[in-house]
């Protein structure tokens, strides 16, 4: 089977379409729309028996929405800054984020620096909120046993978080800790109107439980 130029140039329009909902960056999912939109207009303006003004006044449209939000997105982007604690949290545990999107997490979290003997969960207990520990070492344990660890990058009271109910382990301060702390309802509220941040977190997730079961815990 054989296809002309013009042909070609109709399925790359739908292919870069389709392309664009594998993509997670908003830059370059709008800028493979943009793409799909100029075919289009191009494959819609030569066909034999156009061209067909209105899929190119619509493309047309299309395109320049895109682009708008393109400018506006790089804009937003331009306006991010973090610290230099949240740039290393970024850059080792949520790289599955995009930057607006790591900016928004970290707009309703709280740091919090935590004496020795600070008790981050108990066992039983409702938990108000997700921690991650950021550096220090905490000590959890379950009916009376240790069970492990946590060090630099664990996540405190995730499981709570994902499945609701009390806390299934105590969770204590070995030394001074620095940590991240999200409230709970602040945060199911925002994953919940961001679905791509809700996919990105479980990511989070997913890893931490990898880490904790290879360390034993």
């Amino acid at each position: 089977m054989s296809f002309s130029g013009i042909e070609i140039a109709g399925h790359v329009s739908f292919a870069l379409a389709a392309l664009s909902f594998f993509v997670r960056d908003m830059i370059l999912l709008r800028s493979l729309a943009i793409a799909s939109g100029v075919v289009g207009v191009f494959f819609n303006y030569l066909v034999s028996f156009g061209p067909m003004w209105i899929p190119i006044m619509w493309l047309s449209i299309f395109i320049c929405i895109n682009g708008y939000r393109i400018i506006g997105i790089f804009l937003e982007r331009r306006s991010i800054s973090f610290t230099d604690e949240e740039l290393e949290l970024y850059e080792t545990i949520f790289q599955n984020f995009t930057s607006l999107e790591f900016m928004k997490l970290m707009r309703i979290a709280e740091w919090r620096s935590v004496d020795i003997g600070y008790k981050f969960a108990e066992q039983g207990d409702d938990l108000t909120g997700l921690s991650l520990l950021f550096n220090g070492e905490v000590s959890i344990e379950r009916d009376g046993k240790h069970l492990g660890i946590g060090r630099d990058g664990s996540m405190i009271g995730e499981m709570s978080f994902i499945k609701g109910g009390s806390a299934n382990a105590t969770v204590l301060a070995k030394c001074k800790c620095r940590c991240v702390y999200w409230p709970k309802e602040k945060l199911k509220a925002l994953l919940n109107r961001n679905p791509s941040m809700d996919v990105a977190m479980k990511h989070v997730f997913s890893l931490d439980l990898t880490r904790k079961l290879v360390g034993d815990l």
